[in-house]
C-alpha cells in the first residue's frame, strides 16, 4: 500500500497542475486572439511557450509514472521547476498583455475551478482506495476523508471570496492560488499517508 500511496500523491499532484495549465491556456488563448497588434507578437510567443511547457510537463510525468516509485523522488524537483517556469510565463503574459484586470479575473476563476475539480477527484480516488483497505481502520480513514473535504471547502471559500472582489492584482490572485495549491498538496499527502498506516512518513 505504501508504494500505491506514494504514486497516488505524485499522480494527484500531476493531475492538479495539468488541470491548472489547461484552464490557464484555455482562458489565455481566448484573449490572446484579441490582443492588439503591438502586443500580439509577444503574447503569441508566450502562449507558444506556455503550451510547450505544458506538453513537456505532461511528457515528463508520463515517463516518470512509467518508471515507477523509484523515479518519483528525483523527478519531483524537475517537475517543480517545470511548474515554476509555467507560472513565471503566466506572469509574463499578463505583463505583455498590459495587466488586463478582466482577463486576470477570468483566468483566476478558470484556474480556481480547475483546482476545485482536482480536490474533488483526489477525494474520490482516496475514497475508492480506502474502500479496498480492511475495515479495521475505516474510522480513521473516514476522518481523513472528512478532513480532506473540509480543507477543500476552506480553500474553495477563500478563492470564491477573491473571485467576488474582482479587483485584485495578478500577484495577489496568484498567491491565493499558490496557497490553495499548497493546501491541496498537504491534504493529499496526509490522506494517502493514512492509507499507509500508523507512523507513515511523507
Amino acid at each position: 500500500m505504501a508504494a500505491q500511496s506514494t504514486m497516488q500523491v505524485y499522480l494527484n499532484w500531476a493531475r492538479e497542475r495539468l488541470h491548472e495549465m489547461d484552464a490557464a491556456l484555455e482562458s489565455l488563448g481566448v484573449k490572446a486572439a484579441e490582443a492588439e497588434a503591438a502586443s500580439k507578437v509577444k503574447t503569441d510567443e508566450i502562449m507558444a511557450d506556455l503550451k510547450k511547457r505544458r506538453s513537456d510537463l505532461e511528457a515528463l510525468l508520463k515517463t516518470q509514472a512509467e518508471a515507477g516509485e523509484a523515479a518519483l523522488a528525483s523527478a519531483k524537483t524537475e517537475l517543480d521547476a517545470h511548474w515554476a517556469g509555467f507560472e513565471a510565463q503566466m506572469s509574463a503574459y499578463f505583463e505583455a498583455a498590459g495587466r488586463q484586470a478582466v482577463q486576470q479575473q477570468a483566468t483566476f476563476k478558470d484556474i480556481a475551478a480547475a483546482q476545485a475539480k482536482a480536490w474533488r477527484e483526489s477525494a474520490d480516488r482516496f475514497r475508492e482506495a480506502a474502500t479496498k483497505v480492511t475495515t479495521a481502520g475505516t474510522t480513521d480513514l473516514d476522518a481523513v476523508l472528512k478532513q480532506l473535504k473540509s480543507d477543500a471547502s476552506a480553500a474553495g471559500a477563500h478563492l470564491e471570496k477573491l473571485k467576488q472582489t474582482g479587483s485584485e492584482s495578478w500577484s495577489v490572485l496568484s498567491a491565493a492560488l499558490s496557497e490553495s495549491r499548497k493546501a491541496f498538496d498537504q491534504a493529499n499527502q496526509a490522506a494517502w499517508n493514512a492509507l499507509k498506516g500508523p507512523g507513515a512518513k511523507s
